[in-house]
């Protein structure tokens, strides 16, 4: 998995940072990208990068407030222009529904693919054998989410060369084998595929939190997980300006990131009164707490479970 920013500025769009898009990319696990927030003109973002609209399987929106919003109804009406035939679900608040629908229905925006809407409420909204997504509400001046990806523990290899070595032949047996069963060859050995199977391989948890002030639920939704990605609006000494505007700061990112043992802080909804040399002031504000911070920008990119 990785993790591509299309959008990391606060509020409106500048020069420098687009506002809130961020791609989940799952190429080799499912084949698909999960966009979470869809700021305006993320379309626009999308084109200079490898995303195909059409991989775009889900969309997650953490609040309805425009700079995460004005560009959705955009994005969903040109997938049906660049090959997307397959289903769309996006995930929001109460009013998301009535949002969509009326700007497609107002600008006559036609799709061919089957979209799917839901208005979710606190708990596991998304859960398949690969993936698990869980929403809770934060601190904002509106009801705003954040989401905890877990992607469930992947069966161990099949250790093949063992079995050749074994004088097991490779073919139909290896799949039962790597099934956990036991097989009886025709000398008679009775041979158990446990003993030639490695260890589950854990998988990978992100936890992407909408805009908010420091509250209780953030720590159970980022708690372990090897990716947090948290809104740092102001500077380390804005506590009093980040409360008043219902945000955080690049310190109390920190802290949390800290609290929960996460393996990595990536910061984001950078405010445009930052210019391009203070962001590795910022980015340092949180090491002091967080080593392991980084501060995105547009287009950076990061593997999940690694720094690089």
């Amino acid at each position: 998995m990785e993790v591509l920013f299309l959008g990391t500025g606060a509020g409106v769009p500048a020069k420098l940072r687009n506002v809130t898009a961020i791609a989940l990319k799952m190429l080799e696990e499912r084949n698909a990208v999960w966009l979470f927030d869809c700021g305006e003109a993320t379309q626009h973002q999308i084109i200079h990068t490898s995303i195909k609209p059409r991989k775009i399987e889900k969309i997650f929106i953490t609040h309805l407030h425009g700079d995460h919003i004005f560009g959705l109804p955009g994005l969903v009406g040109s997938r049906s222009f660049q090959g997307g035939e397959s289903k769309l679900t996006v995930y929001g608040p109460k009013g998301i529904r009535q949002y969509l629908e009326t700007s497609l229905h107002v600008s006559q925006t036609h799709i061919k693919y089957p979209l799917e809407i839901i208005e979710m409420e606190e708990g596991i909204i998304f859960e398949d054998d690969q993936f698990r997504v869980e929403a809770k509400l934060l601190d904002h001046a509106i009801t705003s989410y954040g989401f905890r990806i877990t992607e469930k523990d992947k069966q161990g290899t099949l250790d093949a060369s063992r079995l050749m070595a074994d004088g097991i032949s490779p073919g139909p047996i290896y799949q039962q084998l790597k099934n956990g069963a036991t097989v009886t060859l025709k000398d008679g050995r009775m041979i158990n595929g446990l003993d030639y199977v490695g260890p589950n391989q854990k998988g990978k948890v992100v936890c992407i939190l909408g805009d908010t002030r420091p509250c209780a639920n953030a720590l159970p939704l980022a708690q372990e997980a090897d990716l947090l990605i948290h809104e740092a609006t102001f500077a380390a000494g804005s506590e009093e300006m980040a409360r008043d505007y219902y945000h955080s700061t690049t310190l109390q990112a920190a802290e949390l990131a800290k609290a929960a043992n996460v393996g990595t802080l990536c910061l984001t909804h950078i405010s445009s009164r930052y210019g391009k040399e203070i962001w590795e002031e910022l980015a340092a504000e949180a090491r002091t707490v967080f080593p392991s911070t980084e501060i995105a920008h547009d287009f950076f990119e990061i593997n999940v479970g690694s720094p690089e």
